[in-house]
């Protein structure tokens, strides 16, 4: 079986990579095969809203008709048994780069009819692994769950299945005192990198493991 994990941080080793390859890690500890993909450095672009992905007996029905760096990945992603994504929140959202990723990975297997059926064919865990700036209390405070929640729900539409890894209060630069960050305080950032994210990657790579247990017992 397959796993793919797909970063949409510009940051190809930093937080967000770190997390998805230790959910690598936990699925091919099952035996499982996997692959890490970096959307940055793609030469792609999101939806062009050609629709021929909905085109009755078109040649596309069901697919992105548009070729680019995106058009094998996406072509990984159909025949895959579980997928996972992974992006840093950026003004309350996931990364430009994994938005459109989204727009052209989902929108073609979304049928416009009464029930919003899939196109997909059959059920495999998804799940989205997001690393933020804020503590889980600014978090909630802004509500940034309400705004990632209809994109959750559209995965388990399509796909059958899907959960959410939320990791909080990242630690971003390896130097604070080279930035103008004076909102945060290094020393408390340096104890949750320490304190908490040793936690976050466990609960990383037991979503891998858990993914491939799923698929098995299907």
């Amino acid at each position: 079986m397959k796993v793919i994990a797909i970063n949409g941080s510009p940051r190809k080793n930093k937080n967000t990579a770190t997390l998805l390859n230790k959910a690598l890690e936990g699925a091919a500890s099952q035996g499982a095969e996997t692959e890490l993909i970096q959307l940055y450095g793609q030469n792609y672009k999101g939806c062009i809203s050609c629709f021929a992905c909905k085109l009755k007996n078109g040649k596309s029905y069901g697919k992105c008709a548009v070729k680019d760096d995106l058009t094998p990945i996406l072509e990984k992603l159909a025949n895959a048994d579980a997928i996972i994504l992974g992006s840093p929140i950026y003004f309350g959202a996931v990364t430009g780069g994994m938005r459109s990723f989204i727009e052209r990975f989902m929108f073609p297997y979304l049928v416009y009819d009464t029930s919003h059926s899939s196109l997909f064919g059959r059920e495999i865990p998804t799940g989205f692994i997001y690393t933020m700036n804020v503590t889980n209390e600014q978090m909630k405070d802004v509500g940034y769950e309400k705004g990632l929640k209809f994109v959750e729900d559209c995965m388990k539409k399509l796909f059958g299945s899907f959960e959410s890894l939320i990791v909080n209060d990242t630690y971003q630069f390896n130097d604070y005192s080279k930035y103008v960050v004076t909102s945060f305080d290094e020393k408390k950032k340096a104890q949750v990198r320490e304190d908490q994210f040793p936690t976050d990657c466990k609960n990383a790579f037991n979503m891998g493991v858990s993914f491939v247990k799923q698929t098995i017992s299907r």
